[in-house]
């Protein structure tokens, strides 16, 4: 069809050819984000192996000095998410970095945000975020997985309007001949 439009001059049979490019560029995106919403949908249940699995590595290997990666993300995690541990914070008397230091303490970052004079000790444990972090993480994530499958659900949607409206000025040119031409009489209309 674009090859006859453009070997006779028939600049409406390639605009017809470029709407129907058009619509299948549409409907192979369509196709790949229903495809990654399906996906998203299925394996956000194994986010939370992921989680566990990731998160029992990097408690082993905190060792509490500011330049490592590891102990400056699970800081970081524990004061923004308000937790202390995998599960709690009795999960830190399983660590080697509590071991090791052997003052009955944990990190600074599991100190309540309204308990000034905290020092990490499991004495207080007032003082210290009772919730562990794996689940605050998960839920996390799963908040921002089900963002992403609605925001893609969104343009799927927004592409699917795209093509729809596509497909009728493509049917509507064929049975209308008021598209048939735009200049009249040597002048522009």
């Amino acid at each position: 069809m674009g090859q006859c439009g453009i070997t006779s001059s028939k600049t409406v049979l390639v605009f017809l050819n470029l709407i129907f490019w058009f619509v299948i560029i549409l409907l192979l995106v369509f196709v790949t984000e229903v495809v990654v919403v399906v996906l998203g949908y299925v394996y956000r249940a194994k986010v939370e192996n992921e989680v566990d699995r990731s998160i029992q590595k990097v408690y082993k290997t905190y060792n509490g000095t500011n330049p490592d990666a590891a102990s400056r993300a699970i800081d970081y995690v524990q004061r923004q998410l308000h937790c202390c541990g995998i599960h709690n914070y009795s999960d830190w008397e399983n660590t080697d970095w509590f071991k090791e230091t052997k003052n009955q303490s944990v990190p600074l970052s599991c100190c309540r945000e309204t308990s000034s004079n905290c020092n990490g000790s499991l004495a207080y444990p007032s003082d210290l975020y009772s919730e562990g972090c794996e689940a605050l993480v998960v839920k996390k994530l799963q908040e921002i997985m089900m963002h992403v499958i609605w925001a893609a659900l969104a343009f799927a949607a927004i592409q699917l309007l795209g093509m729809l409206c596509a497909c009728i000025v493509l049917c509507r040119r064929s049975r209308d001949p008021a598209y048939e031409l735009l200049i009249t009489g040597g002048t522009y209309a």
